[in-house]
């Protein structure tokens, strides 16, 4: 009998600080060990759920009851549902585009640092001049925000029971715990483009620049305003993307072809647009994604474990908790397209 169906399954093995449930698991069963076996590829999760035979897609999906057999495997079934969660977000994660980085926490205050580059000019132009003996370098000054982050929890409450739910399959269970992922990405989208726009309470919003309808002279001023950032992100509302999307400079045979053959949109001066449903329509962002914003995440998908372990499904809650702070304040700008429009 391999090791992995000896192990015992808990409720307490989800609320081991700074560790996943997965994380727990591998330390009790370490995948190195299953190097030239059938099981090989398989994470410690997926061999559990190898052990109670549960299927959780394909033609054979099993039924949320597979996860019920007995108490061991009724611990599974809130990693199941983070799990199908996490993938949702994933596919329709659209933050990765705007962040620089990801810095992940165990608590709910964080108070992060912001940084500032500057020449003899106060511009943030520093290095192009040389230097001439004697003379101060140009520096690059990193400071500890005044306000700490505001880390919101976003997510939905999964009502129904366990009656209700016991014979549907799992694949169609996942589907829509993908959308409930999908709906988490999308307001986080949402709240990153709010800091870009509002600011993080230590630093302000973008500078806007005044453009009426976006054509391609307001994107080489937004290139120019930007420097020496590289303008690598444009985020616009529905209403924007379409008068972005009807710039004759943008409207090219090739990334028409792209556009109707891969669904990518065309890309304003090789930068990626992103579309950010509900987003002003007279406003258009644009960023070096490499250095404008940070992204600070308080674990991971949490569940009701208890509940879901326990089958009462009535109110089961999923959310994720995270928050954004600008980094370089001048590594993002703005059109306002109501200017002169």
């Amino acid at each position: 009998m391999a090791y992995f169906e000896n192990i015992s399954l808990e409720k307490g093995m989800y609320h081991v600080p700074g560790k996943s449930f997965t994380q727990v698991l591998e330390e009790l069963d370490h995948s190195e060990n299953y190097r030239g076996t059938p099981l090989e590829g398989l994470d410690a999760y997926q061999r559990q759920l190898k052990r109670f035979d549960i299927k959780v897609g394909g033609p054979e999906s099993g039924s949320v009851e597979s996860f019920f057999q007995c108490g061991s495997s009724a611990a599974l079934f809130p990693e199941y549902v983070a799990r199908a969660v996490k993938l949702g977000m994933e596919e329709a994660n659209k933050v990765e585009d705007l962040v620089a980085t990801v810095t992940k926490i165990d608590a709910l205050d964080y108070r992060p640092i912001s940084a500032s580059a500057s020449g003899e000019d106060g511009s943030a132009n520093a290095g192009l001049e040389p230097v001439e003996e004697g003379a101060e370098l140009p520096s690059t000054v990193l400071r500890t925000n005044k306000s700490l982050v505001n880390l919101k929890k976003r997510g939905r409450m999964l009502v129904s029971s366990y009656e209700a739910l016991r014979f549907q399959k799992l694949d169609l269970l996942t589907v829509t715990l993908r959308q409930i992922g999908a709906y988490i990405a999308g307001v986080q989208i949402k709240d990153a483009v709010d800091v870009l726009l509002n600011g993080d309470g230590s630093k302000p919003g973008v500078t806007f620049i005044e453009g009426g309808n976006p054509d391609y002279a307001g994107f080489t001023a937004l290139w120019a305003k930007l420097a020496p950032y590289q303008l690598n992100t444009v985020a616009a509302g529905t209403a924007a993307i379409q008068k972005l999307l009807n710039i004759p400079e943008f409207k090219d045979a090739q990334a028409g072809m792209n556009f109707q053959g891969t669904g990518r949109l065309c890309t304003p001066l090789g930068a990626k647009l992103i579309h950010v449903p509900g987003m002003a329509e007279d406003k258009i962002l644009v960023l070096d994604k490499n250095c404008a914003l940070e992204m600070i995440q308080s674990g991971e998908v949490r569940t009701d474990v208890d509940r879901l372990i326990d089958r009462q499904l009535e109110r089961a809650a999923i959310s994720v908790i995270c928050g954004f702070a600008r980094i370089f304040e001048d590594a993002a700008v703005g059109l306002d397209c109501s200017a002169g429009a």
